[in-house]
Formats: C-alpha cells, sequence, structure tokens
C-alpha cells in the first residue's frame, strides 16, 4: 500500500510494514483510497480528526440561516383597523427576518369576494415593499388566497 503522512517517506509499503510504523508514531493507520493501485493509506491521530470534523460542521451549521415562515390571516372584508393591527405585525415579522405568508381566508359564501381578497393582499405587498419583496404573488388555493413576501437583505 501507498503511505501518506506526516514525518513519514511517502512510498509504497507492504501492509505489516505500514501498521508497524504507525503504532510506533502511536498513530491510527486510516484507508483513504481503497480503489487506488496500490491502495493509499495516512497514518494519523483519527479521533483528532473526528473531532475536529464535528467542530468544522457545527461552526458551518452556526453559520446557517434558519428560515422561519410568519403568518398572518385576513377576512376578504378586513376593516381598516384591523388591516393597520395586522400590517404591524407583518413589518415586525419582516424586520425580525422572518418571512410572511399572508393569506385571506374565505368562508363559505364569501369566495364571490375573492378580487377583494386580492385587492387586500396587493395592498399589503405594497405597504411592506421597502421591508421586503413578493416572493409569490396572491394565488389561490382552495378556500385561502396565499401570498408569500420574503425580508429585504439589509446591508
Amino acid at each position: 500500500m501507498r503511505l501518506v503522512g506526516d514525518n513519514i517517506e511517502v512510498g509504497v509499503y507492504p501492509t505489516k510494514k505500514a501498521m508497524e510504523i504507525a503504532e510506533e508514531q502511536g498513530l491510527d493507520l486510516v484507508e483513504i483510497s481503497p480503489k487506488a493501485i496500490p491502495p493509499v493509506c495516512k497514518i494519523m491521530d483519527y479521533k483528532k480528526f473526528l473531532y475536529e470534523q464535528k467542530k468544522r460542521d457545527k461552526a458551518l451549521k452556526s453559520k446557517a440561516t434558519k428560515v422561519t415562515v410568519k403568518e398572518i390571516r385576513f377576512g376578504p372584508q378586513t376593516d381598516d383597523h384591523d388591516y393597520e393591527f395586522k400590517k404591524k405585525h407583518a413589518e415586525k415579522f419582516l424586520k425580525e427576518g422572518a418571512k410572511l405568508k399572508a393569506f385571506v381566508f374565505f368562508k363559505g359564501r364569501s369566495i364571490i369576494f375573492k378580487e377583494q381578497g386580492q385587492i387586500l393582499l396587493l395592498r399589503l405587498a405594497q405597504d411592506l415593499e421597502d421591508l421586503g419583496k413578493v416572493e409569490q404573488m396572491p394565488k389561490l388555493e382552495g378556500k385561502r388566497m396565499i401570498m408569500f413576501i420574503a425580508p429585504k437583505k439589509v446591508k
């Protein structure tokens, strides 16, 4: 097998000799490339390698952003005061960096007011355009008209 690692003369060694070299240094013999001819092995401290790999993965994971989705529900005939109240919540959610799922819920025969629902969602999108951008335009799905707004990146 081909042997690589620190403090080792790189070369091709028989398996027993490679294991002896690793044992002398108090390290592990780790197979890196088994399909190569001859197979490639490295002499290293395997536990330390695993520890550093976990540490690296944890650092990458901590830098990844977690996207939360907040919902705001309207009726097709939502009053101005209720609209303003819910708009303030939407602004807060977008400032926190959460995605916003705004939807108009149609009950019973209120489905005939789908134009009002669409107008309401587009008005919300227009009011929040400085904080977020529309990811999905209002779309009717069953008895709900749904729109997604993603927060804008702060520089």
